[in-house]
């Protein structure tokens, strides 16, 4: 029989930690690649308490339980989860290691699945117990695999080949551009942990996590130029095999541990945010010396090369027209009522469907409604699904994975009949005004993410205002939506910065936004290309950005008198843009609609 109740579940996890001797476990949203999305089999924290939201962790003692969320997900947990079985803990103002070191019975032993964490998060956790004499324990398999009955198998879909004329590189090239850095730092090897890092390195993509194309897998990359592929043995076809080569030699998933074994007396670079703790002991277990560094593949892989990059483009303008046709529903649909959250999403859905290379969503889109939509991470689902009032703003935040690219967009709209209020006209455009900002930002080589956030911002805070996500994030190539290392944010605080220098070929979202909870949110997001820019005279060089997003952001929420002369020059250039990306894609009612959205200010 299966446990229906999160409170059942609850209780069978504490017996099984009492069969093992522990007091306590903590679960992670983590899988053994420390992915941000994971697959089904590895959603425990959901299975547990309940929650939905992509960043959370539960400590579970024998006589109290705490669930550890960021101010993303305030509203989201106290709607997800049972406040009588779980204590809403916020972070960072609190952590999983503070409230153990404040809660943990006196001598405990706290268990972890060393497959789940980070080595620095491992230590850390077990200095904050030791004032309570207490102990972090490495656990011989995850007891909520042990409690959860139908817990999904991962999966088995065959790995797929990602040709080299939309990769832009062949395997090779970047395995030897790996050796020559493994040589260079003196190091003999390099565990590739990350799911995207290893779909980069090796030209493969899967279907094993949704929204991410990427296959379940590890990869040791040698000094040599060769690589060892740890993968599921039903998902490697003859296509694979002959596309890897005789350099990159197919060994079992499962052998992936007991092979770490075999790197005793050498060298292994390994990087402390993607590499698994439990890796970290199985190479000191064996005599290996790993080195805590930054996986050598994700800075190439932040960059760009000019395949990439008119990948980039192609897929963007295909998903313009996609997004275009749905605005135009919007516009006819909307102002009639009758429309909900999901209905929304599944029609856009439907828009993006009709490309022949959209493989996948990037992302669950997020079709927010009125109060909903000052939730920055909301996902809608049947339970929280609401109706999309006429007379309302609606947010919709949405991204595809198509063969050639990924992308992201964010428009607000303004439902009508009617029209919006001051306010609402006044905040949305001064979120315009701080994303034109960063579209037109200039700024020399070596400038960090950090250093442009103040641009985006700058608008709001002259009104007392501000928004607590970053300004942009890194985007892959039909890859991983949110890729490092570059991103746009804060330098201090919550959202600290990156310290990673803004490349020539990086590609960042720009996506300011303003957020009254309770009532509206605002948010206009294009993805943008890092590029060279000349200025005449220049003692130095310097970069700017190109756009590549384009569909019309909606005119309805502008109030004219706010912006520049220089900023109106910029919403008419970037429609006009629009207008020339778009307009050949289109016909019908759509183009005249377009033509209508993209009209000068």
């Amino acid at each position: 029989m299966l446990m229906q109740t999160h409170e059942a579940r609850l209780a069978a996890l504490r017996e099984e930690l009492k069969r093992r001797g522990l007091d306590g476990f903590v679960v992670p949203i983590s899988d053994e690649h420390m992915s941000e999305y994971i697959g089904a089999y590895a959603q425990r924290l959901h299975w547990l308490t309940g929650f939905g939201g992509s960043a959370g962790t539960a400590v579970v003692l024998a006589d109290e339980a705490a669930i550890f969320t960021d101010g993303r997900y305030t509203v989201q947990v106290r709607e997800q989860v049972d406040g009588k079985l779980f204590d809403y803990q916020s972070v960072p103002a609190t952590s999983p290691a503070k409230w153990l070191g404040e809660h943990a019975p006196e001598g405990a032993k706290i268990g972890y699945d060393a497959w789940l964490h980070s080595k620095g998060w491992a230590e850390g956790v077990a200095k904050a117990l030791e004032r309570r004499h207490a102990s972090l324990v490495p656990v011989d398999g995850n007891p909520i695999d042990a409690v959860w009955a139908d817990r999904p198998q991962p999966s088995t879909a065959p790995a797929l080949v990602h040709d080299d004329s939309r990769s832009g590189r062949n395997s090779a090239d970047k395995r030897a551009e790996v050796a020559d850095w493994l040589k260079r730092e003196g190091h003999d090897a390099a565990v590739i942990s990350a799911l995207d890092s290893v779909a980069w390195l090796l030209n493969i993509r899967g279907t094993d996590v949704e929204r991410t194309p990427v296959a379940l897998s590890y990869v040791v990359a040698h000094a040599d130029g060769t690589a060892e592929l740890f993968i599921g043995e039903d998902k490697v076809t003859p296509e694979l095999t002959q596309h890897l080569g005789n350099a990159v030699s197919i060994r079992p998933r499962t052998a992936f541990e007991s092979a770490l074994g075999e790197l005793a007396g050498k060298t292994v670079a390994v990087d402390p945010n993607y590499g698994v703790a439990a890796i970290f002991h199985a190479l000191e277990n064996a005599g290996a010396k790993p080195v805590a560094v930054r996986d050598p593949t994700i800075l190439p892989r932040a960059v760009k090369n000019p395949v990439e990059q008119q990948g980039h483009r192609d897929a963007q303008a295909r998903d313009g027209a996609a997004i275009a046709r749905y605005l135009h529903w919007l516009s006819i649909e909307g102002p009639k009522g009758g429309l909900d959250e999901l209905t929304a999403a599944a029609k856009l859905r439907e828009f993006r469907d009709a490309s022949d290379i959209l493989r996948d969503l990037s992302f669950d889109t997020i079709s927010a409604a009125g109060p909903h939509a000052a939730l920055p991470h909301y996902r809608v689902d049947e339970e929280s699904n609401i109706p999309i009032a006429p007379s309302s703003i609606y947010l919709c935040d949405s991204g595809g994975q198509y063969l050639d690219g990924t992308t992201d967009i964010t428009r607000t709209v303004w439902i009508g009949p009617g029209e919006s209020s001051a306010e609402q006209k006044d905040r949305n455009t001064r979120v315009l005004k701080g994303h034109i900002a960063i579209a037109r930002a200039v700024f020399p080589a070596g400038t960090v993410g950090g250093q442009l956030d103040a641009f985006a911002r700058q608008f709001l805070w002259a009104a007392g205002v501000d928004y607590a996500h970053g300004t942009g994030h890194g985007v892959g190539s039909f890859l991983s939506v949110h890729e490092g290392p570059q991103r746009i944010a804060k330098i201090t605080g919550a959202q600290a910065g990156s310290d990673q220098e803004l490349l020539a070929g990086m590609i960042l979202s720009n996506e300011p936004g303003y957020y009254k909870e309770g009532a509206y949110g605002i948010r206009i997001e294009n993805l943008v290309l890092v590029e060279p820019r000349e200025i005449a005279g220049a003692e130095g060089d310097y970069l700017g950005f190109e756009t590549l997003t384009f569909a019309p952001i909606d005119q309805a929420l502008v109030e004219v008198s706010l912006l520049t002369p220089e900023e109106r020059e910029w919403w008419n250039s970037y429609h006009a843009q629009v207008r020339s990306v778009l307009a050949p894609q289109l016909d019908g009612e759509v183009l005249a609609w377009l033509e209508e959205a993209c009209r000068p200010l």
